[in-house]
């Protein structure tokens, strides 16, 4: 009786020992850990996801993607820039025009060298905007730096030019070109203000589709700087390169058939001052002669004779 006692207490206690082993959790496998190289390369993925998806009109998961993008804090300041620029973009084009102000405004601050492409820059939507909130951090970059140097006061025709600045980064591009032509015939001293101030005329009358007149302002300037020329990004814009083109190879024209012409005039007027000064050579060496011969040559004077 005894030995089956000890038979069983010893079965009970295996099946008591084999249930613990059942119900004993095996340790949990530790949390893959999240590195800064995949925090950083989760954001890239997300922007290239995003602009993707921008590219093919969906602007909503756009959207998403280049903002989780951001949430990493690991995109370098130029591709922060660029995702800031879309999703201004994508704000600008909902009618979200604050939001994408904002986006805009946070791209410049990250990246001091952010700008648009000449297309993009000439957007309708967001181009307005664009140039606005750079016109306005300029503002505030000048005003922050006026106040450490002494302020130099605009004369009424620099003001004037400074105003039609404004009106055309905002987007009013008819005020801005009557602010331009009065600060010209106010007087502008400096050529480049002259330069500059024709230019955004012209700039502002191809925005408005007066190609003629822009073309015609175009060629304007040449009277004032022959060298002048747009910038790379200036000359890409889409609503005047063809009209820069062809005012450009107008004014170089002109200026080549005038300087052909003040040459032949130049030689002319050499031709003709040599062929002067030789004839009043001539006529001097000739009044000479005349002179010899009219006057009397007087005896020579016998030497006295020795003895």
């Amino acid at each position: 009786m005894t030995r089956a006692l000890r038979l069983l207490a010893l079965a009970a206690l295996l099946t008591g020992c084999a249930e613990l082993q059942k119900t004993d959790p095996k340790p949990a496998a530790p949390a893959p850990q999240v590195t800064e190289s995949a925090l950083r390369q989760r954001a890239a993925d997300q922007l290239a996801l995003g602009l993707r998806q921008y590219d093919a009109g969906d602007n909503e998961n756009a959207q998403k993607n280049l903002g989780a993008s951001l949430e990493h804090g690991m995109l370098n300041k130029v591709d922060q820039s660029i995702a800031r620029k879309y999703l201004a973009m994508i704000h600008c084009v909902s009618n979200r025009e604050a939001q994408c102000r904002d986006e805009f405004r946070k791209a410049f601050e990250i990246n001091p060298e952010f700008s648009l492409t000449a297309a993009e820059d000439g957007h309708p939507i967001w181009g307005p905007v664009y140039r606005s909130v750079r016109t306005q951090l300029i503002t505030e970059r000048e005003a922050a730096a006026d106040a450490s140097r002494p302020r130099i006061l605009l004369t009424r025709s620099e003001q004037l030019l400074a105003d039609g600045m404004l009106k055309y980064d905002g987007g009013d591009y008819a005020e801005a070109q009557r602010l331009y032509e009065l600060a010209l015939k106010e007087g502008l001293k400096d050529k480049a203000d002259q330069v500059k101030a024709l230019k955004h005329v012209a700039f502002s009358l191809c925005l408005r589709d007066k190609y003629r007149d822009c073309r015609a302002t175009f060629v304007k300037i040449y009277d004032v700087d022959p060298d002048f020329d747009l910038t790379p990004a200036e000359a890409g814009h889409p609503n005047w390169t063809k009209t820069f083109a062809g005012a450009k190879a107008q004014a170089k024209k002109a200026l080549a058939d005038k300087a052909a012409a003040d040459k032949l005039a130049g030689d002319k007027a050499a031709k003709d001052k040599a062929a002067a000064e030789r004839a009043a050579k001539d006529k001097a060496a000739a009044e000479k002669a005349a002179k010899e011969k009219a006057t009397p040559v007087p005896p020579s004077v016998a030497a006295p004779k020795k003895n």
